[in-house]
């Protein structure tokens, strides 16, 4: 993996992440070689290029739910997109894990 900086690796993990389906920040890090640098991972989709396809929505934290952000409103653009994916939240505002998460081959 020389050469690969570690947001690239993050990114790749989360390119992975099917329509329809959601990944916690942890399975993400420990998916791209990170474990326990969950945080890592909040990181990097935080920086990265708004012009980007790489579907930062579908990351969660391990609760099933959707962690605030800096940006004001982006905590609701991902409500819509996951929704609009068919992702369904409980009144609780939580997404099923046992449901929604992806669980890759590898």
């Amino acid at each position: 993996m020389s050469g690969i900086t570690t947001y690239q690796r993050i990114y790749a993990v989360v390119r992975r992440i099917p329509s329809g389906k959601v990944a916690t920040y942890g399975q993400v890090a420990e998916l791209a070689g990170l474990p326990g640098h969950a945080r890592q991972v909040g990181y990097a989709l935080n920086a990265m290029p708004e012009d980007d396809s790489i579907p930062w929505h579908r990351v969660i934290n391990a609760k099933g739910e959707i962690s605030l952000r800096t940006e004001p409103g982006a905590d609701n653009e991902q409500y819509r997109l996951l929704t609009n994916e068919g992702i369904q939240f409980a009144d609780n505002g939580r997404v099923s894990l046992k449901q929604y998460r992806w669980r890759p081959r590898k």
